[in-house]
């Protein structure tokens, strides 16, 4: 596995992570050995760079990387978040109510991650969501004193914009901003990616495949588990999936041209994109992560980045990446 490097401290990683929600959380039952067995995969092949949440679950998500960690701690770095209030009782995404980002949450949750995930310091922290109610400042500056106690490495922020990620940096170093990118979700590019580069912050997309869509492969909506997220998404209703699998089919006929798959072409899109751009797509089963993981070999030609650019432009998109609920969570 080819190796990238993340922010001014130079988090070195595998150049594709893993994402690791899908294992426990937002797409509907989950085999837990499985995951494990997919997670050990990883590590064979190179990967060493996991995402996981407290809210991936919630909880269930850092203690399954545990499981799977025993024994190659020291070898693996770990990502994980904080930034919700998680209520006690409920399933789910039922038991996130609203973000927190104030100091002694921020605390918290660095605790009880690192207990849950049994190791001795987070590799990469990041803030999961801004909050309005608490500015960025006080976050970093939170950030940065659990970085002097050892307890976190590097800091990260998801789905701010460039302003917030400016002030954010003025503080204390950003080693990392995390943000949806993929073919069909551009936002990024009209000045955060552009932000990233110029302060030498590294850059982790997450859903680079948009939720499996773009792998080509996905079942029809109707057909996926009735807890899945997706059929919630305005990009999977009908109208929008039909036009948007248009698109994925002309990605399928490039990606035959180098003997690819459409998932590993769209994977090499997003790697093309910038030297210090690490994605993180998710997979449950041992042959979607090997699939991902041949896609950091692949060298597209500017041609062929011009063209998908060209392709999957904003407006030949058809549907919203998320719904205004969630939408306002982010920073646009």
């Amino acid at each position: 596995m080819k190796r990238r490097t993340l922010g001014h401290q130079g988090l070195e990683v595998s150049a594709i992570g893993l994402g690791c929600m899908g294992m426990t959380f937002a797409y509907g039952k989950s085999d837990e050995q499985q995951a494990i067995n997919t997670l050990h995969r990883a590590f064979d092949l190179g990967v060493d760079f996991l995402d996981t949440a407290e809210v991936y679950g919630p909880f269930d998500n850092e203690e399954l990387l545990a499981k799977a960690l025993k024994g190659r701690k020291e070898q693996i770095k770990v990502a994980t978040k904080f930034g919700f209030n998680i209520l006690p009782q409920g399933e789910g995404w039922e038991r996130i109510k609203g973000v927190n980002s104030q100091p002694a949450n921020i605390r918290k949750v660095a605790e009880t991650s690192l207990k849950r995930l049994n190791i001795e310091a987070i590799d990469l922290f990041y803030q999961h969501r801004p909050d309005p109610v608490v500015p960025v400042e006080e976050v970093m500056a939170t950030l940065a004193d659990l970085v002097r106690e050892g307890k976190i490495l590097h800091v990260g922020l998801s789905e701010v914009s460039s302003e917030t990620l400016r002030r954010a940096h003025a503080i204390h170093p950003v080693s990392a901003l995390q943000s949806e990118y993929s073919l069909w979700s551009r936002d990024v590019e009209r000045d955060v990616l552009a932000t990233c580069q110029q302060l030498n912050i590294g850059f982790v997309p997450y859903s680079p495949l948009g939720r499996g869509f773009l792998t080509g492969k996905l079942a029809a909506p109707s057909t996926l588990d009735e807890r899945d997220y997706r059929r919630t998404l305005p990009r999977f209703q009908p109208d929008a999936l039909a036009h948007n699998e248009k698109l994925v089919g002309q990605l399928g006929e490039m990606a035959a041209g180098y003997n690819s798959t459409t998932a590993q072409l769209a994977l090499a899109w997003v790697l093309a994109k910038w030297q210090h751009i690490v994605p993180i797509p998710g997979a449950r089963k041992i042959a979607h992560l090997e699939d991902n993981c041949r896609a950091a070999d692949i060298v597209l030609m500017a041609e062929d980045v011009a063209l998908l650019d060209q392709l999957f432009s904003p407006e030949n998109i058809a549907g919203e990446r998320y719904s205004e609920t969630e939408f306002a969570l982010v920073e646009r």
